[in-house]
């Protein structure tokens, strides 16, 4: 029987993610697709890493946009990784939102109680909507043509999607999409816009939030322009967003690694690739968690909206981990 080990795993599982990702084209002059650079490690200098190599069009005030995690959640992005990325990138900060659903972080004062108690004590951290909100638009969405962001929002002239990528348990993943669309909604309005909550107080689900999800992140893409990139950790892969805390259900998924685009199409759909071209037995339990969701519906939004086509290059990078040897296929950026 051939036994195979993580590394050999995740680089079948990312071949046949490239395959995935590429269909025929018959034009001679076919556009240039959108790279997704990919490293096997997981550490706070390759997330650094993997920024510099999309990082060409970030200037002045930066926000580091990721998931802080309802107290004491085990599988957000470590603390450590992100403290050493925030200071290597000038002017940054992280930022949040107040959310919707019952919590501490439903008002700015525990909110700010449980980025203290989870860590996210060494730089500043900015609520956007402490100062309350104020309206996004969105130019040719499908439902939206507007949403409240926090008014602190248009404060930052660029902004860095650093996102843990894993299951959710209404869009039936969380990646890129998810992070800018909810995570910049205000908790006030825009969270209940984007989720288009009913008179009766019901929360619209299946592929009509997805739409609405894909409406808001082409907003925030919209504004930012060349100015937004992504990151998606897959690490401690949950079916279960950071928002259940410590009530999230163990990963049965491998770690596999950290992807990096300018694309956020690009972006979530290799990750999405990457999770279904594993083993059924390892992929199973996130699988069925997207697809009971509707969840795949965030990636034919986003093309139908025009904010990518889901085609991508994977390109390997050099692993620099002490101990770790090089993907040898000739692939590989230093």
């Amino acid at each position: 029987m051939l036994e195979l080990t993580r590394r050999e795993l995740i680089s079948s599982a990312i071949a046949a993610a490239g395959l995935m990702a590429t269909s025929p084209i018959s034009s001679a002059a076919a556009p240039k697709k959108p790279i997704v650079y990919w490293t096997p490690e997981l550490s706070g200098d390759a997330l650094l890493r993997l920024y510099q190599l999309i990082n060409k069009d970030i200037t002045g005030r930066v926000a580091l946009k990721l998931h802080t995690g309802e107290p004491g959640g085990p599988n957000i992005l470590p603390r450590e990784w992100i403290k050493q990325f925030q200071r290597a990138v000038p002017q940054s900060r992280i930022v949040e939102s107040n959310v919707l659903y019952k919590s501490p972080r439903q008002t700015s004062e525990g909110h700010r109680r449980v980025l203290a108690q989870n860590g996210w004590n060494f730089c500043p951290v900015d609520i956007l909507d402490e100062e309350g909100d104020t309206l996004l638009p969105v130019k040719g969405g499908m439902h939206l043509k507007q949403f409240h962001v926090g008014k602190h929002f248009f404060n930052y002239d660029s902004m860095v999607v650093l996102t843990h990528f894993k299951g959710h348990g209404m869009g039936g993943f969380g990646g890129s999409l998810k992070n800018i669309a909810i995570g910049c909604a205000s908790g006030a309005h825009g969270k209940a816009e984007v989720h288009a909550v009913k008179a009766d107080g019901s929360w619209t689900t299946g592929a009509a939030f997805m739409e609405h999800m894909a409406d808001a992140g082409k907003g925030i893409t919209q504004h930012f322009g060349k100015r937004i990139v992504y990151l998606n950790v897959l690490r401690n892969m949950s079916v279960d967003c950071d928002c259940a805390g410590v009530a999230a259900s163990e990963p049965t998924m491998p770690d596999l690694g950290i992807l990096a685009s300018t694309d956020l199409v690009a972006i979530d759909q290799a990750s999405i690739d990457i999770v279904y071209a594993m083993p059924k037995f390892m992929n199973h339990s996130l699988v069925k968690r997207i697809e009971s969701r509707e969840g795949l519906r965030q990636l034919s939004a986003m093309k139908e909206l025009g904010m990518g086509t889901g085609q991508y290059e994977i390109v390997r990078v050099l692993d620099k981990k002490p101990g770790q040897r090089p993907i040898g296929d000739g692939t590989d950026e230093a």
